[in-house]
């Protein structure tokens, strides 16, 4: 099949001529601003994304995807609150927890932390915690013989000073006064674990014991904090947290979901990587300027070439034709440019984990990389639009020329 004339001679006007060697390398500028711009976007977009996700999957890999708790502190008789949730098609999972603020000393070491006390055998369903142990298991907090087991986060663990067989001091500031005036409560835990989430406010601020000596530890009898539940979807946390709420009845209890509980942190990282892509999207903007002034040159210098084929016959909707297809051709070479150098970067900066980053400020200790092709598509059809948007003033400039001028004196 014959190419369309326009697109033959927007293909023959990506070269110049000879005496014109400036034109050809303004097109390989624009070419390059383009796949410039787009692979930056590229970039920036998959390190949010994936800052975004793997946060997103260590909170998760500690937290229940939804908590049920009670307005008055404590929740009792939470057997007949833990049979209800299960009866929704969504829970995959519950059990009860506690949880409070203490101070962990060892030595002449101290440590504000929190203090987390679990079902051993129902928050191995519920959370993740047991998949990040790294020396020791769940199973050790289970054991009902001499001091009760405690598993630290690996940077809490390595402040304090302790290893795995060290016995350290648990002080609860709900103490009690005595004849000597107010007295913290205090117990003596076993390190018998650590574990290492991967997210440094984890693993320097948390601190895991069985569910019976946080009960006893904190005075609560048999009631508990809450209730943490797993979902089958965690992007329907929300529904199901409301479906939840509504089997439970009671004006005592509610709910709440992992979105609700790190909304801010999210809410910021969306609107983040938004205005990423708004300043990021500027660079093809630029980019596209200099597809208007090749364009433009290449009028100056194809005039001859415009007059002879309107005097041949080319109406001005072919002119504008040809000069947009050449603008778009070059935006369409950058964006594939682009996309390539972007996939090649994005996937060197994951597998090799080239940028590290400091654990305390960042949550994380390198830079992850999450690759989408809803953002491949989004980057890819902006470029091009922009691109072409840019030819649209050029090809009009050469499709009103006066073909009676370039042939006057030919």
């Amino acid at each position: 099949m014959a190419l369309p004339y326009q697109l033959f001679i927007a293909l023959r006007y990506l070269k110049s001529r000879k005496r014109h060697k400036g034109i050809s390398f303004n097109t390989v500028i624009s070419t390059g601003g383009v796949a410039v711009g787009v692979m930056a976007l590229l970039v920036v977009l998959a390190v949010m994304t994936g800052f975004h996700e793997d946060l997103q999957k260590k909170i998760l890999g500690v937290s229940a995807h939804v908590v049920v708790l009670d307005y008055r502190g404590a929740l009792s008789g939470y057997d007949s609150v833990i049979n209800k949730v299960r009866t929704d098609k969504e829970v995959l999972s519950a059990s009860p927890f506690v949880l409070g603020q203490v101070m962990l000393s060892f030595g002449n070491k101290g440590q504000g932390v929190y203090l987390r006390g679990i079902d051993t055998s129902g928050d191995r369903a519920t959370t993740d915690i047991a998949n990040h142990i790294k020396e020791g298991s769940l199973k050790d907090l289970a054991s009902k013989e001499g001091t009760p087991g405690i598993i630290l986060g690996r940077e809490l663990a390595a402040r304090l000073g302790v290893l795995r067989g060290d016995t350290i001091n648990v002080l609860s500031p709900a103490g009690e006064i005595g004849p000597l005036g107010y007295l913290p409560k205090i117990k003596q835990f076993k390190v018998v674990g650590v574990f290492e989430i991967g997210m440094f406010e984890y693993d320097s601020n948390l601190a895991v014991v069985a569910l019976r000596p946080a009960q006893e530890f904190f005075g609560l009898g048999d009631a508990v904090s809450g209730i943490e539940v797993r979902v089958s979807d965690i992007y329907m946390a929300g529904s199901t947290r409301e479906r939840i709420q509504r089997l439970l009845g009671s004006s005592i209890y509610y709910a709440k979901d992992w979105m609700q509980m790190n909304r801010n942190l999210f809410s910021a990282l969306k609107l983040e990587k938004f205005a990423m892509f708004v300043i990021l999207a500027l660079i093809i903007l630029v980019a596209s300027f200099n597809i208007v002034s090749t364009l433009t040159m290449n009028v100056i210098e194809k005039e001859r070439e415009i007059a002879i084929l309107k005097a041949i016959g080319a109406t001005n909707r072919g002119i504008m034709a040809v000069f947009m297809l050449q603008g778009f051709l070059i935006g369409l070479i950058g964006t594939v440019i682009g996309l390539t150098g972007g996939y090649i970067m994005s996937y060197l900066i994951n597998t090799y984990q080239i940028i590290k980053l400091p654990p305390d400020i960042y949550y994380l200790s390198y830079l992850p990389v999450k690759m989408k092709l809803q953002d491949f598509l989004s980057v890819s059809l902006s470029a091009v639009f922009i691109s072409f948007i840019s030819t649209i003033y050029p090809a009009w400039q050469a499709a009103r020329l006066n073909p009676v001028e370039p042939l006057r004196y030919e």
